[in-house]
């Protein structure tokens, strides 16, 4: 009873809303244009005939979606027929999430977890299976998947003590959605159990997709292109938020003379412009990478800044740099992928907000594959320090190590999902 009313109340909300959630998206598509794109689907609509019986896998953003590129390479190899449904609830998700579909597949917006969205969005496409990345956990879709009797898994999950203390304060919601899941496929043992104790019925303890991620191996030969052009050591600040930039221009400005070359790219497209805005005014000369192609021009050399503007380049700037900043992890934001930085065989320092990655964190810290530093001022040095370590190439092999030392999470993930397709 609790949960129904509860789910009411939330439902409720969510139509109250529904008029800034729509006018929020139209604001982000000045900037990405792909916002604006296929609206009726944000309400579960969809233009022609899906089909059916595709396997749904929901990614919501960029590292969601990476994540989910090896688990759908895996999925191909046990079933080599599969046809996917493939959605999204961001512009950066939607367009790395492209390059994975193929003939016979769909991509599509999750809808607004409205009731009539979600039940209009099961019903067109009647998918197979659903599987749901990491800690995509919306009640309204869960309830209409059970009382579809659609199978649901959330695959990759992960869950902090910060996310279980609110999930206990809205327990009549995500209690019931959580026990919706017909398996949980969780990161790690830890997370096992704060997802047991929010009411999953089935936990397999998999390990992390992210480790199964392989860089590009044409991005990462042009970011060391890149570095061998460069007379001095390159820094890279990686997906960095609000908050971070300011005190991170701060210190870096008090740097002694010749300063490494700082790459900064901050996590969200639509904070690009602002990130620019900050630069000028702090004395910093910059460029910025959406100004040019393949190879830096001549006079990037001297600049003190690259502003790395760009989408789906990561592997290259961390082929660039020397050492690395873990943006997320100076505030309390819980910190970003850092098994990629890893996986380019690029040294890390972590600030101390690193719970959204807390075992790997820990793991990668034990393996010697990145440092932990207080707050951004003191992690500007050590970085510096890092970069110019006679010893930094054994910080790369141990990286490289520790990233290949945690694969599998792909196939086990696959296996599990299949074995609940053909238990339909």
């Amino acid at each position: 009873m609790k949960g129904a009313l509860a789910r009411a109340g939330y439902s409720t909300l969510l139509r109250l809303a529904t008029p800034a959630y729509l006018a929020r998206l139209w604001w982000r598509g000045r900037h990405e244009a792909l916002y604006r794109s296929d609206w009726r689907q944000r309400l579960g609509g969809f233009a022609g005939d899906p089909g059916s019986q595709r396997l749904w896998i929901h990614a919501v953003s960029l590292g969601e979606t990476r994540a989910a590129e090896p688990l759908i390479q895996a999925l191909r190899r046990l079933r080599p027929e599969l046809r996917l449904l493939l959605t999204h609830g961001t512009a950066t998700g939607r367009a790395a999430g492209t390059a994975l579909v193929r003939e016979g597949d769909l991509q599509a917006w999750l809808p607004y977890d409205t009731p009539g969205a979600v039940r209009r969005f099961l019903r067109r496409h009647r998918p197979a299976l659903g599987v749901l990345m990491e800690t995509e956990v919306w009640p309204n879709l869960l309830a209409q998947a059970r009382a579809a009797a659609l199978p649901m898994v959330l695959a990759n999950a992960r869950l902090s003590e910060r996310s279980l203390a609110k999930g206990r304060r809205l327990q009549a919601l995500m209690r019931p959605a959580v026990a919706a899941f017909d398996c949980v496929l969780a990161q790690t043992a830890r997370d096992g159990e704060r997802l047991r104790e929010l009411g999953a019925p089935r936990v397999v303890v998999a390990g992390n997709l992210k480790f199964d991620v392989s860089p590009d191996p044409v991005l990462m030969a042009r970011g060391q292109a890149w570095r061998r052009g460069l007379a001095r050591p390159v820094i890279l600040a990686t997906s960095t938020r609000e908050g971070e930039e300011e005190p991170l221009l701060e210190a870096w400005k008090l740097l002694p003379a010749p300063r490494p070359l700082l790459l900064l790219v901050p996590r969200h497209p639509q904070r690009f412009d602002l990130v620019a805005a900050m630069l000028a005014p702090r004395g910093l000369s910059f460029l910025r990478r959406s100004g040019w192609g393949a190879a830096p021009p001549a006079e990037a050399a001297a600049a003190d800044v690259w502003l790395g503007d760009s989408l789906g380049e990561m592997p290259l700037y961390y082929a660039a740099a020397d050492a690395a900043l873990l943006g997320g992890s100076f505030e309390r934001l819980g910190g970003h992928n850092l098994i990629e930085a890893a996986a380019c065989g690029c040294p890390l320092v972590m600030g101390p907000h690193t719970f959204n990655f807390a075992q790997a964190a820990e793991l990668a810290l034990q393996a010697r594959a990145a440092l932990r530093a207080p707050d951004i001022e003191q992690a500007v040095q050590t970085a510096v320090a890092l970069a110019l370590d006679p010893a930094r190439g054994e910080w790369a092999r141990r990286a490289l190590d520790f990233a290949g030392q945690h694969r599998g999470a792909a196939e086990r993930m696959a296996a599990e999902i299949v074995a609940l397709i053909q238990r339909r």
